[in-house]
């Protein structure tokens, strides 16, 4: 989870966004200085250098998903790993690893507390509502705070958390993962200064209740009982193949076996043929847009994955880009797509499918449907491609030496007496001219 986070990081670097953030966020100065990811010569103070890293790991929706649905690393990893750069003493790479954990941990037990929280949302984006919870409780086992300053921690938080999904498929959609992380970083140093908040935050229907409609908060087991577990020791997350939202992996890869099954029959089969184009996916407003204008928008569109996939037989980094979602081709089979929504396909990660029918004009028919993408947590990516992924992201910035670097030191990240080694190698840049994704494209 942070190789692949520093990897999404590191490429969205490159993006308008990150850009527009790390240039406000320059206006600020303080004493302390963080890192931002891939920048040789720029630090900026750790709320900062939270906020912009966080905008990094999702500027592109590259990032991982858990189940129920949120984006857990990048409120987390980029807030710790600005703080380590602050604290006295030298911070090892246990005492990051069990950081880092605790903070996807609370983010999990959050979400566990209602049924709501498992289906694709409908009025608020996950990680700004438990991302902020998470990034607060990391920070603060990070800094050693008292059990009390946790609580306080977590309910300082809890006033900052919340981004109406009226945001998504835009440029805004980033900074949710950005502000989650600065956020819950300054609710830990706030509660490390003695300010406090309202301890019962988690357990009260006017407090983190107001998120879900069906909230319903139960004790964590006592872990001197041997009732705790970890939950990522009973779910995996889902890796992204594609920087898209995680719903389009399944219609992706539904697109691509009905192009093979197309193929097959006719064989080098001109799409103009194409009259008429289904797509069966569960029902949510935000990932159904019709006629996408934009790369966000084209990142949360059923019928442009679809359809790009469809075109190019692959999806990639550059299918989002202008002069991609622009051609005259690609809206010409926009133009053909129906979008259902089956009573059986429920808003769900967990229990979804996409399904995609190409009708031609001779009359044949071709249906092609996925219940599992490769890299959903049923159906992990293997770690030679979790590794080739964070590779080819992170080449588009680093130097060879500081992926690779990068690589041994998350291989061995236990045994790592002092995380600053991290730090170096994620400011060993290459050239500026250097083409992005040069290697293997997934």
């Amino acid at each position: 989870m942070i190789l692949d986070t520093l990897g999404v990081g590191l490429l969205g670097t490159r993006t308008a966004v990150f850009n527009k953030a790390l240039t406000y966020s320059q206006l600020f100065t303080s004493e302390e200085r963080s890192s931002v990811w891939g920048k040789s010569d720029i630090t900026l103070p750790p709320h900062y250098a939270a906020f912009v890293n966080g905008i990094a790991v999702h500027s592109m929706d590259f990032d991982d998903t858990w189940h129920p649905a949120t984006h857990p690393s990048g409120a987390v990893l980029p807030a710790l790993l600005a703080l380590v750069e602050t604290l006295p003493s030298q911070t090892s790479g246990l005492d990051l690893l069990l950081a880092f954990n605790v903070g996807i941990e609370v983010q999990g037990r959050l979400m566990r507390f209602s049924r709501e929280a498992y289906n694709i949302p409908e009025r608020f984006h996950p990680p700004s509502v438990v991302g902020v919870m998470g990034s607060a409780a990391a920070s603060a086992k990070l800094l050693g705070l008292s059990p009390a300053q946790c609580s306080h921690a977590l309910a300082i938080a809890a006033s900052s958390a919340g981004a109406p999904l009226a945001n998504a498929a835009t440029q805004t959609k980033p900074l949710h993962i950005g502000n989650a992380a600065r956020r819950g970083l300054e609710a830990a140093q706030l509660a490390q200064m003695g300010l406090e908040g309202n301890p019962a935050i988690l357990d009260m229907d006017h407090g983190f209740g107001v998120y879900y409609k069906d909230y319903c908060p139960s004790a964590v087991a006592d872990s001197a009982s041997g009732g705790f577990k970890w939950i990522l020791e009973d779910q995996n997350v889902a890796i992204k193949r594609i920087p898209a939202h995680l719903g389009m992996h399944w219609v992706v890869d539904a697109a691509l076996a009905a192009r093979r099954q197309l193929e097959n029959t006719v064989g080098n089969f001109d799409l103009s043929h194409i009259q008429h184009i289904t797509l069966r996916v569960p029902p949510s407003k935000y990932i159904n847009c019709p006629l996408p204008s934009t790369e966000h928008q084209a990142r949360h569109s059923f019928q442009f994955n679809a359809c790009s996939a469809l075109l190019d037989n692959k999806v990639t980094v550059a299918s989002f880009s202008e002069a991609q979602i622009n051609r005259p081709a690609l809206k010409r089979l926009l133009a053909k797509v129906t979008v259902e929504n089956p009573e059986d396909n429920p808003p769900s990660f967990d229990k979804m499918y996409c399904e995609v029918q190409i009708e031609t004009d001779q009359g044949q028919t071709y249906t092609a449907r996925c219940d599992t993408f490769y890299g959903h947590w049923r159906k992990p990516l293997s770690h030679k491609d979790l590794v080739e992924k964070f590779s080819v992201n992170a080449s588009s910035v680093l130097c060879t030496k500081g992926v690779e670097g990068v690589i041994d030191v998350m291989g061995n990240l236990e045994r790592v007496s002092e995380c600053s080694v991290l730090g170096s190698y994620l400011r060993m840049t290459s050239s500026p001219h250097r083409q992005l994704y040069s290697r293997k494209v997934f």
